[in-house]
């Protein structure tokens, strides 16, 4: 590496700790998220909280999408449950920890940390980030278990970073730092054997004297007599409920997301069995606000099918009444109530995700006398479960059938079920619409995920997007639906989504075109990985036809597909490029027209002079779509391309990409 190189290489990193910076006060500033900043004030002081409830252990924890949150509530509960400790268990988002080292000696904190991004803290941790960064903790003991995905470049950074944070505060950690891995599909095992360890650990710190193991509830169940207007059907705040005369949430965030309508939808895959929707929401009329490459985050529901399979496998009565009472007034309840049992299985609980041997150990209690023993020992067995539930693609229902061969589970009670399944989260997809050429729009671009599972004969589907398309289905020819392989109520909750409606809101994402318009940019983005890439386009476009796009950089985007008949958005891409006079090209990878096969990182050497030229030139890289193949082996033509061009190793290519990364010139937007 020459002498220049290694000054542009200083100011990348230098001008990258300002950005990084000056990108964290920017979001938390800008967001149109009312519930990212923590709440400060007396009544959320951590330790007074854990005064004031006579708590002897503290779980908090830091999450994006709602995984390290169901993590550390399920630690926390195994503690009280089998161990008898009384637990607080708090997001960092909404306490006060400015008195944390105050804690007394004797009381443990465990974290649970997400990362999100390029290696940065929820959304949600700014504050705890900050806090941790000058904190002196000279007496807390603690646990840390981080959630991760290894295919980024900063695998479980968040995590690693309160590592070190908490090393220099002087703190000490229990145990090791587990690392959950959703990349490798391994999250679920990697706790359970972190928790395994770090129990062990606890023994030599805290009297952990392990009680009865049997399922103990957290909440207060009775039932109720009748439906009224402030009983919930399926709505999720009370914005919408008819005692508030279904009233739209002011400001939309996770917590108060906003029922939009649907105005167009449709096919975009010409092939058969495999399917592609393009869905645009109205935002016209909402407060809702969004920037070109941001994640719009759909809140779906159960299909029909798997409501009713679910309540056959436990012979529930769906229209039973029923409200939840915490029994520790520290506790949330995890859903809204009064509700009924069919409503929290349709709108509430997550029914059809993968099973994890934490659920079938708890479920063991109650399984049918005749397998209990295999049930239990199979709940232990890491390789066994993972040969006869998890490579079968069951989901709860699917696996305690098989294993009851088809005998209901009858004695599971309604709490544990409530107490054991996840709640539904939203799932996000990139905004493949311009806010500049599409203020009043939203455009979703998601492949349906539809496989028929081959023990059971029932479909593996994906919620949102079979969700997707049965309304793409119903608004363009409702006979249609039939061809569906699951239905779903479309109407919603009291009709609430009658007319094509869904729950929405804005998560905001640093995957962002550069202010300059002049930065030359590279777009890589195979499949529905050209979402966000549709949307820079038409800002561009949108750009030029608003007479502010003098000087503008090259744009090349590097796109694959299977054939023709899954080229998405096939008729826009000419238009575009005739609009914006020879600066956008697309290069285009068709993976199954020959024997050979063709990726975009194929046709990325192909074009390797063209690529180097722009690259020195400033050029911004952005990659999107599948993080485990692609992605990679994206980066890894990239560098080449570098070390070539530069004369250098690929070790230290690596490193200018890295500071690429860190300096938002090269960013991913990858699952």
């Amino acid at each position: 590496m020459n002498g220049t190189d290694l000054v542009v290489l200083s100011a990348i990193l230098v001008a990258a700790i300002i950005y990084l910076k000056f990108d964290t006060l920017k979001e938390l500033i800008l967001s149109n998220d009312d519930d990212i900043s923590a709440t400060h004030g007396g009544s959320n002081d951590i330790v007074q909280m854990m005064q004031d409830n006579d708590k002897n252990y503290l779980v908090l924890y830091a999450s994006q999408t709602g995984t390290a949150e169901d993590y550390a509530k399920r630690f926390a509960k195994e503690l009280k449950s089998k161990f008898g400790l009384n637990v607080l268990c708090q997001d960092v988002e909404n306490v006060d920890l400015e008195n944390l080292h105050n804690l007394p000696s004797h009381i443990i904190v465990s974290f649970f940390i997400s990362t999100y991004g390029e290696g940065d803290f929820p959304d949600g941790a700014v504050n705890f980030e900050q806090y941790l960064s000058t904190a002196q903790l000279s007496d807390l003991k603690y646990t840390l278990f981080g959630l991760g995905n290894y295919t980024y470049e900063f695998f479980n950074m968040a995590a690693k970073k309160a590592l070190k944070m908490l090393t220099e505060a002087d703190a000490t950690l229990i145990g090791k730092l587990g690392l959950g891995d959703d990349g490798k599909g391994t999250t679920e095992e990697d706790y359970l054997s972190w928790k395994e360890e770090t129990l062990e650990t606890l023994h030599g710190f805290i009297n952990l004297s392990e009680e009865s193991t049997g399922f103990k509830p957290s909440f207060k169940l009775s039932f109720v007599d009748k439906i009224s207007d402030d009983t919930y059907l399926g709505e999720l705040t009370s914005d919408y409920l008819p005692s508030n005369n279904f009233t739209p949430p002011t400001t939309v965030s996770a917590k108060h997301p906003y029922v939009t309508p649907i105005a167009h939808a449709k096919e975009l895959f010409k092939s058969v069995g495999r399917n592609c929707i393009h869905t645009e929401f109205d935002i016209s009329n909402t407060t809702i606000k969004y920037q070109t490459g941001d994640h719009i985050a759909i809140w779906p529901f159960n299909a029909n099918e798997k409501v009713e399979q679910f309540m056959t496998t436990f012979a529930l009565q769906p229209n039973k009444i029923f409200n939840l009472e915490p029994l520790d007034p520290t506790m949330e309840l995890p859903f809204p109530c009064p509700t009924t049992i069919e409503t929290a299985l349709r709108y509430y609980l997550e029914i059809t995700g993968p099973v994890s041997r934490e659920c079938l150990s708890v479920l063991s209690e109650f399984a049918p006398s005749e397998i209990k023993e295999y049930v239990i020992s199979l709940s232990k067995d890491k390789d066994a479960f993972a040969q006869e539930i998890t490579a079968k693609k069951f989901n709860l229902a699917d696996a305690l059938l098989y294993l009851s061969q088809g005998q209901a589970w009858s004695q599971v009670p309604w709490e544990c079920l409530i107490e054991t399944l996840s709640i539904i989260t939203p799932r996000y997809y990139s905004i493949s619409s311009a806010s500049n050429a599409d203020p009043s729009t939203i455009h979703v671009t998601s492949i349906v995920e539809n496989d028929t599972n081959e023990i059971t004969g029932s479909p593996t589907l994906g919620v949102t997007t079979n969700l997707l398309r049965n309304i793409s289905l119903n608004m363009n020819d409702p006979n249609s639906t039939k061809i569906m392989p699951v239905q779903y109520d479309i109407r919603g909750p009291r009709n609430l989504y009658g007319g094509h409606k869904l729950p929405i809101h804005i998560r905001h994402s640093p995957f962002k075109l550069p202010t300059d318009l002049s930065i030359p940019i590279i777009m890589i983005g195979p499949g529905t990985g050209v979402a966000p890439f549709r949307g820079f386009i038409r800002d561009r476009v949108h750009s030029v036809g608003s007479g502010d796009a003098n000087n503008m950089g090259k744009m090349m985007l590097f796109y694959g597909c299977r054939n023709e008949d899954d080229f998405l958005y096939q008729e826009e891409w000419p238009e575009y490029s005739s609009k914006l006079d020879g600066n956008f090209e697309m290069i285009v990878a068709l993976s199954r027209v020959s024997d050979k096969k063709c990726y975009v990182q194929h046709k990325l050497k192909e074009r390797q002079q063209d690529l180097v030229e722009l690259l020195n030139q400033g050029a911004n890289i952005y990659v999107c779509g599948d993080a485990v193949r692609m992605a990679k082996d994206v980066q890894r033509s990239i560098c080449e391309m570098i070390s070539q061009d530069k004369g250098i190793s690929i070790e230290d290519a690596g490193e200018m990409i890295k500071a690429m990364k860190i300096n938002g010139k090269y960013q991913e937007d990858v699952w």
